[in-house]
Protein backbone atom coordinates (compact mmCIF):
# COMPACT_ATOMS: atom_id res chain seq x y z
CA UNK A 1 0.00 0.00 0.00
CA UNK A 2 1.28 3.07 -1.03
CA UNK A 3 1.78 6.22 1.32
CA UNK A 4 -0.32 9.55 1.44
CA UNK A 5 2.31 11.73 1.27
CA UNK A 6 0.74 14.41 -1.28
CA UNK A 7 0.29 17.13 1.54
CA UNK A 8 3.63 16.93 2.74
CA UNK A 9 5.37 17.97 -0.59
CA UNK A 10 5.21 21.54 -1.62
CA UNK A 11 1.18 22.60 -2.04
CA UNK A 12 -0.12 24.22 -4.78
CA UNK A 13 -3.28 25.36 -3.06
CA UNK A 14 -5.74 23.52 -5.61
CA UNK A 15 -8.89 22.31 -4.54
CA UNK A 16 -9.12 18.55 -3.82
CA UNK A 17 -9.33 16.27 -6.67
CA UNK A 18 -9.94 12.30 -7.32
CA UNK A 19 -6.99 12.23 -9.59
CA UNK A 20 -4.08 9.71 -10.40
CA UNK A 21 -2.39 10.91 -7.41
CA UNK A 22 -5.10 10.27 -4.80
CA UNK A 23 -6.10 6.68 -6.72
CA UNK A 24 -2.55 5.48 -6.01
CA UNK A 25 -2.30 6.85 -2.24
CA UNK A 26 -6.23 6.40 -1.51
CA UNK A 27 -6.38 2.75 0.58
CA UNK A 28 -3.88 4.81 3.01
CA UNK A 29 -5.62 7.78 3.03
CA UNK A 30 -8.93 6.43 4.07
CA UNK A 31 -6.84 3.91 6.71
CA UNK A 32 -5.00 7.09 8.29
CA UNK A 33 -8.01 9.72 7.83
CA UNK A 34 -11.03 8.12 8.39
CA UNK A 35 -11.76 6.71 11.72
CA UNK A 36 -14.24 3.98 12.07
CA UNK A 37 -13.58 3.53 8.12
CA UNK A 38 -12.45 -0.24 8.23
CA UNK A 39 -16.00 -1.08 10.51
CA UNK A 40 -18.03 0.59 8.03
CA UNK A 41 -16.27 -1.93 5.33
CA UNK A 42 -16.77 -4.77 7.39
CA UNK A 43 -20.32 -3.84 8.35
CA UNK A 44 -21.41 -3.09 4.46
CA UNK A 45 -20.29 -6.82 4.12
CA UNK A 46 -22.88 -8.09 7.24
CA UNK A 47 -25.76 -5.81 5.80
CA UNK A 48 -25.86 -7.36 2.29
CA UNK A 49 -25.64 -10.62 4.07
CA UNK A 50 -28.68 -9.51 5.62
CA UNK A 51 -30.49 -7.28 3.34
CA UNK A 52 -29.75 -8.60 -0.69
CA UNK A 53 -32.75 -10.01 -2.08
CA UNK A 54 -32.29 -12.17 -4.80
CA UNK A 55 -32.60 -10.73 -8.60
CA UNK A 56 -31.79 -7.24 -7.60
CA UNK A 57 -29.84 -5.10 -7.69
CA UNK A 58 -26.83 -3.45 -5.52
CA UNK A 59 -25.29 0.32 -6.16
CA UNK A 60 -21.89 1.59 -4.64
CA UNK A 61 -22.46 5.25 -5.40
CA UNK A 62 -19.06 7.41 -5.55
CA UNK A 63 -17.26 3.67 -5.26
CA UNK A 64 -13.66 5.14 -5.68
CA UNK A 65 -11.89 2.18 -5.91
CA UNK A 66 -14.57 -0.66 -4.81
CA UNK A 67 -13.82 -1.24 -1.12
CA UNK A 68 -17.68 -0.90 -0.63
CA UNK A 69 -18.25 -3.17 -3.51
CA UNK A 70 -16.01 -6.09 -2.81
CA UNK A 71 -17.23 -5.76 0.78
CA UNK A 72 -21.33 -6.33 -0.60
CA UNK A 73 -19.84 -8.71 -3.12
CA UNK A 74 -18.34 -11.06 -0.12
CA UNK A 75 -21.40 -10.87 1.61
CA UNK A 76 -24.30 -11.69 -0.86
CA UNK A 77 -25.41 -15.20 -0.26
CA UNK A 78 -28.41 -14.80 -3.25
CA UNK A 79 -28.43 -16.06 -6.82
CA UNK A 80 -29.12 -13.27 -9.62
CA UNK A 81 -27.71 -10.39 -7.89
CA UNK A 82 -25.56 -7.11 -9.72
CA UNK A 83 -23.60 -4.87 -8.51
CA UNK A 84 -23.29 -1.34 -9.91
CA UNK A 85 -19.99 0.35 -9.41
CA UNK A 86 -19.88 4.21 -10.00
CA UNK A 87 -17.97 6.67 -9.69
CA UNK A 88 -17.31 9.87 -12.17
CA UNK A 89 -12.97 9.35 -11.47
CA UNK A 90 -11.35 7.77 -14.53
CA UNK A 91 -8.25 7.59 -11.71
CA UNK A 92 -10.58 6.03 -9.77
CA UNK A 93 -12.63 3.52 -12.26
CA UNK A 94 -9.74 2.95 -13.59
CA UNK A 95 -7.66 0.65 -10.87
CA UNK A 96 -11.26 -0.98 -9.31
CA UNK A 97 -11.95 -2.41 -12.21
CA UNK A 98 -8.42 -3.80 -11.90
CA UNK A 99 -9.20 -4.40 -8.26
CA UNK A 100 -12.26 -6.30 -9.37
CA UNK A 101 -10.78 -8.31 -12.11
CA UNK A 102 -7.96 -9.60 -9.64
CA UNK A 103 -11.19 -10.57 -7.31
CA UNK A 104 -12.44 -12.33 -10.21
CA UNK A 105 -9.39 -14.60 -10.86
CA UNK A 106 -8.90 -15.21 -6.62
CA UNK A 107 -12.40 -15.93 -6.17
CA UNK A 108 -14.30 -16.39 -8.71
CA UNK A 109 -17.34 -14.90 -7.16
CA UNK A 110 -21.28 -15.51 -8.22
CA UNK A 111 -22.33 -12.00 -7.85
CA UNK A 112 -21.62 -9.82 -11.25
CA UNK A 113 -19.91 -6.22 -10.62
CA UNK A 114 -19.98 -4.02 -13.67
CA UNK A 115 -17.86 -0.92 -13.10
CA UNK A 116 -19.28 2.27 -14.61
CA UNK A 117 -18.08 5.94 -15.47
CA UNK A 118 -20.23 8.34 -14.44
CA UNK A 119 -21.82 11.27 -12.66
CA UNK A 120 -24.10 9.38 -9.92
CA UNK A 121 -26.63 12.05 -10.13
CA UNK A 122 -26.86 10.87 -14.14
CA UNK A 123 -27.65 6.81 -12.33
CA UNK A 124 -31.08 5.41 -13.09
CA UNK A 125 -31.31 3.02 -9.81
CA UNK A 126 -33.85 0.03 -10.53
CA UNK A 127 -34.50 -3.13 -8.65
CA UNK A 128 -32.54 -2.40 -5.71
CA UNK A 129 -32.12 -4.31 -2.68
CA UNK A 130 -28.97 -2.38 -1.58
CA UNK A 131 -27.79 1.51 -2.04
CA UNK A 132 -24.12 2.57 -0.47
CA UNK A 133 -23.31 5.75 -0.51
CA UNK A 134 -19.90 5.69 1.38
CA UNK A 135 -18.57 9.06 2.23
CA UNK A 136 -20.08 10.31 -1.58
CA UNK A 137 -23.15 12.52 -1.03
CA UNK A 138 -20.79 15.15 1.09
CA UNK A 139 -18.55 15.70 -2.19
CA UNK A 140 -22.19 17.00 -4.17
CA UNK A 141 -23.80 20.61 -4.02
CA UNK A 142 -26.46 20.80 -1.28
CA UNK A 143 -28.92 21.41 -3.97
CA UNK A 144 -28.34 18.06 -5.30
CA UNK A 145 -28.41 15.91 -2.69
CA UNK A 146 -32.19 15.51 -1.88
CA UNK A 147 -32.61 15.41 -5.70
CA UNK A 148 -30.43 12.67 -5.74
CA UNK A 149 -31.50 10.77 -2.21
CA UNK A 150 -35.32 10.73 -4.01
CA UNK A 151 -34.00 9.26 -6.85
CA UNK A 152 -32.40 6.50 -4.55
CA UNK A 153 -35.85 5.15 -3.08
CA UNK A 154 -37.69 5.14 -6.02
CA UNK A 155 -35.42 2.67 -7.48
CA UNK A 156 -35.28 0.91 -4.34
CA UNK A 157 -37.43 -2.20 -3.59
CA UNK A 158 -39.60 -2.17 -0.29
CA UNK A 159 -37.29 -3.31 2.81
CA UNK A 160 -34.28 -2.19 0.85
CA UNK A 161 -31.34 -0.91 2.98
CA UNK A 162 -29.45 2.72 2.10
CA UNK A 163 -25.81 2.99 4.13
CA UNK A 164 -25.04 6.62 4.12
CA UNK A 165 -21.83 7.51 5.28
CA UNK A 166 -20.46 10.96 6.08
CA UNK A 167 -18.61 13.82 7.52
CA UNK A 168 -20.37 15.67 9.63
CA UNK A 169 -20.81 18.48 11.53
CA UNK A 170 -22.38 19.29 15.32
CA UNK A 171 -25.25 21.46 16.08
CA UNK A 172 -23.16 22.67 19.00
CA UNK A 173 -20.44 25.02 18.29
CA UNK A 174 -18.08 23.68 21.47
CA UNK A 175 -18.90 19.92 21.02
CA UNK A 176 -18.46 20.68 16.86
CA UNK A 177 -15.04 22.27 18.05
CA UNK A 178 -14.06 19.16 20.35
CA UNK A 179 -15.01 16.80 17.53
CA UNK A 180 -12.69 18.79 15.00
CA UNK A 181 -9.39 18.63 17.17
CA UNK A 182 -9.68 14.97 18.17
CA UNK A 183 -10.35 14.54 14.90
CA UNK A 184 -7.08 16.14 14.24
CA UNK A 185 -5.11 14.42 16.82
CA UNK A 186 -6.11 11.30 15.23
CA UNK A 187 -4.40 11.89 12.25
CA UNK A 188 -0.99 13.37 13.91
CA UNK A 189 -1.12 9.64 15.52
CA UNK A 190 -1.63 8.51 12.15
CA UNK A 191 2.00 10.28 11.00
CA UNK A 192 0.48 13.01 9.49
CA UNK A 193 1.92 16.37 10.19
CA UNK A 194 0.29 19.80 11.44
CA UNK A 195 1.68 21.34 7.89
CA UNK A 196 -0.66 18.12 5.63
CA UNK A 197 -3.19 18.92 7.72
CA UNK A 198 -3.84 22.17 7.40
CA UNK A 199 -3.06 21.86 3.68
CA UNK A 200 -5.65 18.96 3.74
CA UNK A 201 -7.99 20.64 5.19
CA UNK A 202 -7.86 23.82 2.95
CA UNK A 203 -7.93 21.78 -0.66
CA UNK A 204 -11.26 20.21 0.83
CA UNK A 205 -12.67 23.63 2.01
CA UNK A 206 -15.81 24.03 -0.26
CA UNK A 207 -15.16 20.47 -1.97
CA UNK A 208 -16.72 18.27 0.69
CA UNK A 209 -19.40 20.49 2.48
CA UNK A 210 -20.98 18.38 5.89
CA UNK A 211 -24.09 18.68 7.24
CA UNK A 212 -25.47 17.75 10.80
CA UNK A 213 -26.78 14.81 11.18
CA UNK A 214 -30.61 15.70 11.67
CA UNK A 215 -30.41 16.94 8.40
CA UNK A 216 -29.53 13.54 6.95
CA UNK A 217 -31.97 12.05 8.55
CA UNK A 218 -34.57 14.56 7.58
CA UNK A 219 -33.94 13.92 4.19
CA UNK A 220 -34.06 10.39 4.55
CA UNK A 221 -37.65 10.78 6.53
CA UNK A 222 -38.66 13.41 3.50
CA UNK A 223 -37.70 10.72 0.60
CA UNK A 224 -39.61 8.20 2.26
CA UNK A 225 -37.22 5.87 3.93
CA UNK A 226 -39.44 4.82 6.49
CA UNK A 227 -36.74 4.62 9.09
CA UNK A 228 -33.06 5.46 9.66
CA UNK A 229 -30.87 4.72 12.31
CA UNK A 230 -27.25 6.14 13.10
CA UNK A 231 -25.52 3.00 13.67
CA UNK A 232 -21.75 3.92 14.09
CA UNK A 233 -19.98 6.99 15.18
CA UNK A 234 -16.45 8.07 15.67
CA UNK A 235 -16.05 11.67 16.23
CA UNK A 236 -17.22 13.84 12.82
CA UNK A 237 -17.82 10.64 10.86
CA UNK A 238 -21.20 8.54 10.84
CA UNK A 239 -22.75 5.79 8.84
CA UNK A 240 -26.51 6.08 8.65
CA UNK A 241 -28.54 2.98 7.57
CA UNK A 242 -31.94 3.13 6.18
CA UNK A 243 -34.99 1.21 5.06
CA UNK A 244 -37.13 1.67 2.33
Amino acid sequence: MNTDEIYKQKSDEKPFRFNKDVAKVFPDMLQRSIPGYAATIEAIGSLAARYVRADSNCYDLGCSLGAATLSMRQGIDQRGCRIFAVDAAPAMTDRCRQLIAEDDRQFSPSTAVEVVEADIRSVEIQNASMVVLNYTLQFLPMDDRDALVRSISAGMNPGGLLVLSEKVVDENEEMEQLLVDLHHEHKRRNDYSALEISRKRAALENVLVPETVAAHRQRLKNADFSQSAVWLRYFNFVSIIAIR
